[in-house]
């Protein structure tokens, strides 16, 4: 056994074949940022045998007083291949895969499939639940956390647990972002390696098992809290989905919530303009055969619209994330 790994291996939950179980893993980590750059560092250091990183974003100096698996050389280097090489550095026996794209409601489920544990690392409500969709689907453990400013919480959903729409059915009406809201980098540091500690339960099997279970911290408060959420009930048929734009058909009526300052060409021809509010006080006629498809940024305003058009009777909805 390599000196390498000696310090862990010498722990009687892990031993000899833990440290094989971990050199045979294969992790997909959905997110580059400030979650991904504490997270992955440790599950590389461990020996964890491939990770496959996804993020289509490029260093910036704004991250990196929360990503310092980055450096001053790195700006302008997309995210994903100067994380590689940055593990690779760290630990030569492992393989890591950089993919500089979006995880994406079309290749999602291949890139879980492939994944003994999927990782939500990404600042995206959007991909949290295609993630938990993909993962449930495919019977994956999904380890997911969200931080904002001084508080945020991680959790381990799917793969024999309730799904993450079960403990959080709806999004929320308004979401804020780290550009917006700002975030503590020591905040990030702690949830991104929890994830990587619960990734490591996962994989060596310690018990009790993370599933079904989540963490929430209070850093301003000191506030460590949590629950088990394992009887949760999945949300009932017709829970909203997002699609990709290769998913839209020429029977789709797409309605692109965007305004037209925020986005001066819709991707979608024909794409009606429409904002949250109108369709909440008062929606158009649309053709009730027809699936509505809502359109925006981020998704949190398209699942507002959707949950307004439920509300008056549409049946037939799907959702699409633009991204910048």
């Amino acid at each position: 056994m390599s000196d390498r790994y000696a310090r862990q291996t010498v722990l009687p939950q892990i031993g000899a074949a833990g440290q094989a179980r971990l050199g045979q893993a294969h992790v997909l980590v959905a997110g580059a940022g400030g979650l991904g750059c504490a997270l992955m560092p440790y599950l590389a250091a461990a020996g964890v045998g491939h990770l496959d990183v996804f993020d289509h974003d490029r260093v910036e100096m704004s991250n990196l007083h929360r990503q310092p698996l980055y450096r001053m050389d790195d700006l302008g280097v997309p995210k994903a291949q100067a994380a590689r090489a940055a593990l690779l550095a760290l630990n030569p026996l492992i393989s890591v895969t950089a993919h500089c794209e979006r995880l994406t409601p079309a290749n999602v489920a291949a890139s879980v499939a492939g994944a003994e544990v999927a990782i939500d690392a990404a600042d995206s409500l959007a991909l949290t639940y295609m993630l938990s969709d993909a993962c449930r689907e495919a019977g994956k453990p999904l380890v997911s956390a969200q931080v904002l400013g001084l508080a945020g919480y991680v959790g381990v959903f799917c793969g024999g647990a309730p799904s993450y729409r079960a403990v959080f059915p709806d999004m929320p009406p308004v979401a804020g972002n780290c550009a917006q809201n700002g975030v503590l980098g020591t905040a990030v540091g702690v949830l991104g390696t929890l994830q990587a500690h619960l990734t490591l339960a996962l994989l060596l099997g310690l018990t009790p098992s993370p599933r079904g279970r989540l963490i929430s911290i209070d850093f301003q408060a000191l506030h460590f809290g949590g629950f088990g959420f394992s009887g949760a009930s999945e949300p009932a048929q017709g829970s909203l989905t997002f699609i990709a734009v290769s998913d839209l058909t020429a029977h789709d009526v797409v309605i692109d919530l965007r305004s037209l300052t925020e986005a001066p060409a819709s991707p979608v021809s024909g794409a009606l303009r429409l904002d949250v509010e109108t369709l909440e006080r008062a929606p158009p006629r649309l053709p009730g055969e027809a699936r509505v498809v809502l359109c925006c940024r981020s998704g949190v305003r398209a699942w507002r619209a959707a949950r307004a058009l439920q509300g008056h009777g549409y049946g037939n909805l799907a959702l699409l994330a633009l991204g910048e």
